[in-house]
Protein backbone atom coordinates (compact mmCIF):
# COMPACT_ATOMS: atom_id res chain seq x y z
CA UNK A 1 0.00 0.00 0.00
CA UNK A 2 1.54 3.46 -0.82
CA UNK A 3 1.78 6.33 1.58
CA UNK A 4 -1.16 8.00 0.17
CA UNK A 5 -3.71 5.36 0.22
CA UNK A 6 -2.57 4.35 3.75
CA UNK A 7 -3.20 8.50 4.93
CA UNK A 8 -6.28 7.81 2.70
CA UNK A 9 -6.88 4.86 5.16
CA UNK A 10 -6.06 6.37 8.38
CA UNK A 11 -8.14 9.13 7.87
CA UNK A 12 -11.49 7.42 6.87
CA UNK A 13 -10.79 5.32 10.10
CA UNK A 14 -10.89 8.71 12.08
CA UNK A 15 -14.19 9.66 10.50
CA UNK A 16 -15.52 6.25 11.78
CA UNK A 17 -16.03 6.66 15.50
CA UNK A 18 -14.89 9.62 17.91
CA UNK A 19 -14.28 12.92 17.90
CA UNK A 20 -10.75 14.28 16.91
CA UNK A 21 -9.73 17.98 16.12
CA UNK A 22 -7.97 18.45 12.42
CA UNK A 23 -6.36 21.84 12.86
CA UNK A 24 -5.91 24.19 9.87
CA UNK A 25 -2.03 25.21 8.98
CA UNK A 26 -1.56 27.44 6.48
CA UNK A 27 2.20 26.27 5.40
CA UNK A 28 4.40 23.66 5.16
CA UNK A 29 6.01 25.22 8.43
CA UNK A 30 2.95 25.15 10.93
CA UNK A 31 2.00 21.79 9.20
CA UNK A 32 5.00 20.22 10.09
CA UNK A 33 4.14 21.94 14.10
CA UNK A 34 1.02 20.47 14.38
CA UNK A 35 1.74 17.33 13.15
CA UNK A 36 4.93 17.23 15.47
CA UNK A 37 1.92 17.91 18.56
CA UNK A 38 0.61 14.80 17.32
CA UNK A 39 -2.86 15.51 15.74
CA UNK A 40 -3.88 13.25 13.79
CA UNK A 41 -5.00 14.76 10.34
CA UNK A 42 -4.31 18.28 9.14
CA UNK A 43 -7.00 20.49 6.99
CA UNK A 44 -5.49 23.33 4.56
CA UNK A 45 -7.45 26.56 5.10
CA UNK A 46 -8.25 28.63 1.78
CA UNK A 47 -7.84 31.90 4.09
CA UNK A 48 -4.48 31.28 5.71
CA UNK A 49 -3.11 30.34 2.64
CA UNK A 50 -3.98 33.57 1.21
CA UNK A 51 -2.92 36.21 3.80
CA UNK A 52 0.39 34.02 3.79
CA UNK A 53 0.52 35.08 0.14
CA UNK A 54 -0.64 38.60 0.72
CA UNK A 55 -3.61 37.96 -0.75
CA UNK A 56 -7.47 37.73 0.09
CA UNK A 57 -9.62 34.56 0.63
CA UNK A 58 -10.51 33.24 -2.50
CA UNK A 59 -7.93 35.01 -4.42
CA UNK A 60 -4.93 31.73 -4.92
CA UNK A 61 -5.20 30.45 -8.23
CA UNK A 62 -6.48 26.08 -8.62
CA UNK A 63 -2.83 26.02 -10.03
CA UNK A 64 -1.28 27.82 -6.59
CA UNK A 65 -3.75 25.85 -4.80
CA UNK A 66 -2.80 22.27 -6.23
CA UNK A 67 0.40 23.46 -5.55
CA UNK A 68 -0.31 24.14 -1.93
CA UNK A 69 -2.25 20.56 -1.18
CA UNK A 70 0.71 18.62 -3.05
CA UNK A 71 3.29 20.67 -0.75
CA UNK A 72 1.44 20.34 2.76
CA UNK A 73 0.33 16.76 1.92
CA UNK A 74 4.10 15.71 0.70
CA UNK A 75 5.91 17.56 4.16
CA UNK A 76 3.88 15.59 6.59
CA UNK A 77 3.19 11.70 7.54
CA UNK A 78 -0.59 12.66 8.70
CA UNK A 79 -3.21 12.91 6.55
CA UNK A 80 -4.57 16.49 5.03
CA UNK A 81 -7.99 17.27 4.10
CA UNK A 82 -7.83 19.76 1.33
CA UNK A 83 -10.29 23.27 1.12
CA UNK A 84 -10.72 23.21 -2.36
CA UNK A 85 -13.49 26.11 -1.89
CA UNK A 86 -16.17 26.17 -4.87
CA UNK A 87 -14.58 23.73 -6.95
CA UNK A 88 -13.21 26.77 -8.87
CA UNK A 89 -16.21 25.82 -11.28
CA UNK A 90 -19.96 26.25 -11.20
CA UNK A 91 -20.95 23.81 -13.86
CA UNK A 92 -20.59 20.28 -12.42
CA UNK A 93 -18.81 18.46 -14.91
CA UNK A 94 -16.01 21.45 -14.27
CA UNK A 95 -16.42 21.20 -10.83
CA UNK A 96 -15.62 17.25 -11.14
CA UNK A 97 -12.85 18.14 -13.75
CA UNK A 98 -11.17 20.27 -10.93
CA UNK A 99 -11.75 17.51 -8.23
CA UNK A 100 -9.72 15.30 -10.26
CA UNK A 101 -6.76 17.22 -9.80
CA UNK A 102 -6.97 18.01 -6.55
CA UNK A 103 -6.72 13.93 -5.47
CA UNK A 104 -3.64 13.39 -7.01
CA UNK A 105 -1.79 15.90 -4.79
CA UNK A 106 -1.16 13.37 -2.28
CA UNK A 107 -4.40 14.80 0.07
CA UNK A 108 -6.93 12.60 2.16
CA UNK A 109 -9.76 14.16 2.21
CA UNK A 110 -11.37 17.19 -0.18
CA UNK A 111 -14.14 19.62 0.47
CA UNK A 112 -16.16 21.41 -2.07
CA UNK A 113 -19.03 24.42 -0.84
CA UNK A 114 -21.66 26.11 -2.04
CA UNK A 115 -20.78 29.64 -1.99
CA UNK A 116 -21.19 31.33 -4.37
CA UNK A 117 -19.03 34.55 -3.28
CA UNK A 118 -21.92 36.99 -4.94
CA UNK A 119 -23.34 38.69 -1.99
CA UNK A 120 -26.59 39.08 -4.30
CA UNK A 121 -27.06 35.54 -4.34
CA UNK A 122 -24.65 34.14 -2.34
CA UNK A 123 -25.59 30.77 -2.94
CA UNK A 124 -25.66 28.39 -5.58
CA UNK A 125 -29.40 27.08 -6.17
CA UNK A 126 -30.17 23.84 -3.95
CA UNK A 127 -30.49 21.67 -7.81
CA UNK A 128 -27.11 23.05 -9.27
CA UNK A 129 -25.40 22.52 -5.25
CA UNK A 130 -26.50 18.81 -5.45
CA UNK A 131 -24.89 18.24 -8.81
CA UNK A 132 -21.58 19.44 -8.27
CA UNK A 133 -21.85 17.54 -5.15
CA UNK A 134 -22.47 14.77 -7.35
CA UNK A 135 -19.84 15.56 -10.03
CA UNK A 136 -17.18 15.58 -7.33
CA UNK A 137 -18.15 12.53 -5.87
CA UNK A 138 -18.13 10.89 -9.55
CA UNK A 139 -14.20 12.33 -10.29
CA UNK A 140 -13.07 10.49 -6.85
CA UNK A 141 -14.87 7.08 -7.50
CA UNK A 142 -13.38 7.66 -10.85
CA UNK A 143 -9.86 8.19 -9.80
CA UNK A 144 -9.83 5.01 -7.44
CA UNK A 145 -8.09 7.26 -4.43
CA UNK A 146 -10.49 6.97 -2.31
CA UNK A 147 -10.04 10.77 -1.11
CA UNK A 148 -13.02 11.43 1.14
CA UNK A 149 -15.64 13.87 0.11
CA UNK A 150 -16.94 17.14 2.82
CA UNK A 151 -19.68 18.96 1.19
CA UNK A 152 -19.71 22.00 2.99
CA UNK A 153 -23.17 24.60 3.40
CA UNK A 154 -22.23 28.17 3.81
CA UNK A 155 -25.23 29.94 4.97
CA UNK A 156 -24.34 30.88 8.31
CA UNK A 157 -21.00 32.78 6.92
CA UNK A 158 -22.72 33.45 3.26
CA UNK A 159 -25.24 36.02 4.93
CA UNK A 160 -28.00 33.12 4.99
CA UNK A 161 -28.20 31.73 8.37
CA UNK A 162 -31.36 29.74 7.81
CA UNK A 163 -30.74 26.22 9.88
CA UNK A 164 -33.92 24.64 7.66
CA UNK A 165 -32.34 25.24 4.76
CA UNK A 166 -28.93 24.75 5.89
CA UNK A 167 -30.07 20.87 6.60
CA UNK A 168 -32.19 20.32 3.69
CA UNK A 169 -28.84 21.40 2.11
CA UNK A 170 -26.75 19.17 3.93
CA UNK A 171 -29.34 15.78 3.69
CA UNK A 172 -28.66 16.42 0.32
CA UNK A 173 -24.92 16.38 -0.47
CA UNK A 174 -25.02 13.39 1.76
CA UNK A 175 -27.14 11.76 -0.24
CA UNK A 176 -25.13 12.64 -3.40
CA UNK A 177 -21.79 11.55 -1.99
CA UNK A 178 -20.29 13.69 0.51
CA UNK A 179 -18.89 11.20 2.78
CA UNK A 180 -18.90 14.17 5.82
CA UNK A 181 -20.99 16.91 6.46
CA UNK A 182 -19.58 20.57 7.45
CA UNK A 183 -21.96 23.97 8.06
CA UNK A 184 -19.27 26.66 8.71
CA UNK A 185 -20.63 29.49 11.56
CA UNK A 186 -22.66 27.03 13.36
CA UNK A 187 -22.29 27.65 16.81
CA UNK A 188 -25.30 26.69 18.87
CA UNK A 189 -25.60 24.02 20.55
CA UNK A 190 -29.12 22.65 19.56
CA UNK A 191 -28.17 23.63 15.75
CA UNK A 192 -25.15 21.72 15.56
CA UNK A 193 -27.42 18.34 17.44
CA UNK A 194 -30.01 19.23 14.79
CA UNK A 195 -27.61 19.03 12.05
CA UNK A 196 -26.11 15.48 13.16
CA UNK A 197 -29.40 14.17 13.87
CA UNK A 198 -30.32 15.26 10.24
CA UNK A 199 -27.15 13.56 8.62
CA UNK A 200 -26.69 10.67 10.67
CA UNK A 201 -25.01 8.17 10.58
CA UNK A 202 -22.75 10.22 8.02
CA UNK A 203 -20.25 12.52 10.22
CA UNK A 204 -20.56 15.93 10.85
CA UNK A 205 -17.33 18.74 10.87
CA UNK A 206 -17.91 21.77 13.45
CA UNK A 207 -15.69 24.92 12.71
CA UNK A 208 -14.54 26.66 16.06
CA UNK A 209 -12.93 29.88 15.43
CA UNK A 210 -13.35 31.62 18.89
CA UNK A 211 -14.03 29.84 22.63
CA UNK A 212 -17.43 28.92 22.50
CA UNK A 213 -17.05 25.23 23.03
CA UNK A 214 -14.86 22.30 23.84
CA UNK A 215 -13.97 19.39 22.22
CA UNK A 216 -15.57 17.24 25.26
CA UNK A 217 -19.22 19.53 24.43
CA UNK A 218 -19.01 18.57 20.65
CA UNK A 219 -18.15 14.73 21.52
CA UNK A 220 -21.09 14.89 23.57
CA UNK A 221 -23.51 16.58 20.94
CA UNK A 222 -21.97 13.48 18.44
CA UNK A 223 -19.72 15.74 16.65
CA UNK A 224 -17.05 13.54 14.67
CA UNK A 225 -14.29 16.09 13.23
CA UNK A 226 -13.47 19.91 14.85
CA UNK A 227 -11.45 21.98 12.29
CA UNK A 228 -10.50 25.73 13.61
CA UNK A 229 -10.63 27.32 9.53
CA UNK A 230 -8.28 30.64 9.48
CA UNK A 231 -8.39 30.75 13.38
CA UNK A 232 -4.48 29.88 13.90
CA UNK A 233 -3.67 31.31 11.14
CA UNK A 234 -5.54 34.44 12.75
CA UNK A 235 -3.59 33.98 16.16
CA UNK A 236 -0.36 34.20 14.30
CA UNK A 237 -1.46 37.31 12.65
CA UNK A 238 -2.57 38.73 15.96
CA UNK A 239 0.93 38.16 17.47
CA UNK A 240 2.80 39.84 14.82
CA UNK A 241 0.95 42.67 14.47
CA UNK A 242 0.67 43.52 18.29
CA UNK A 243 4.44 43.50 18.11
CA UNK A 244 4.78 44.70 15.04
CA UNK A 245 2.48 48.21 15.13
CA UNK A 246 3.86 48.51 18.88
CA UNK A 247 7.42 49.04 16.95
CA UNK A 248 5.97 50.99 14.68
CA UNK A 249 3.83 53.47 16.81
CA UNK A 250 5.74 53.56 19.86
CA UNK A 251 8.70 52.77 19.14
CA UNK A 252 9.41 49.88 21.54
CA UNK A 253 9.90 46.17 21.74
CA UNK A 254 7.55 44.98 24.74
CA UNK A 255 5.74 42.69 22.54
CA UNK A 256 8.72 40.88 21.81
CA UNK A 257 9.73 39.85 25.36
CA UNK A 258 7.31 36.98 25.80
CA UNK A 259 7.86 35.05 22.16
CA UNK A 260 9.34 32.03 21.72
CA UNK A 261 13.06 31.50 21.37
CA UNK A 262 15.37 30.78 18.70
CA UNK A 263 16.29 27.77 20.15
CA UNK A 264 12.95 26.60 20.50
CA UNK A 265 12.22 27.62 17.33
CA UNK A 266 14.95 25.47 16.05
CA UNK A 267 14.25 22.20 17.79
CA UNK A 268 10.72 22.54 16.64
CA UNK A 269 12.47 21.54 13.12
CA UNK A 270 15.24 19.63 13.82
CA UNK A 271 14.96 16.28 11.96
CA UNK A 272 16.73 14.21 14.35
Amino acid sequence: MTQVADRVRRFRHLHESGCFVIPNPWDVGSAHVLAGLGFPALATTSAGFAWSNGRRDAHPSLEETLAHFRALAESVAVPVNGDFRDGFATAPEKVGAKVALAVRTGIAGVSIEDSTGDPSLPLFDFPLAVERIRAARHAIDASGTGVLLTGRSEGFVAGRPDLVETIRRLVAYAEAGAECLYAPGIRSREDIEAIVKAVAPRPVNVGVGSDFTTVAEMAAAGVRRISVGGALARAAWTGFLQAAREIAERGTFSSLAPVVTGAEMERLFDPR
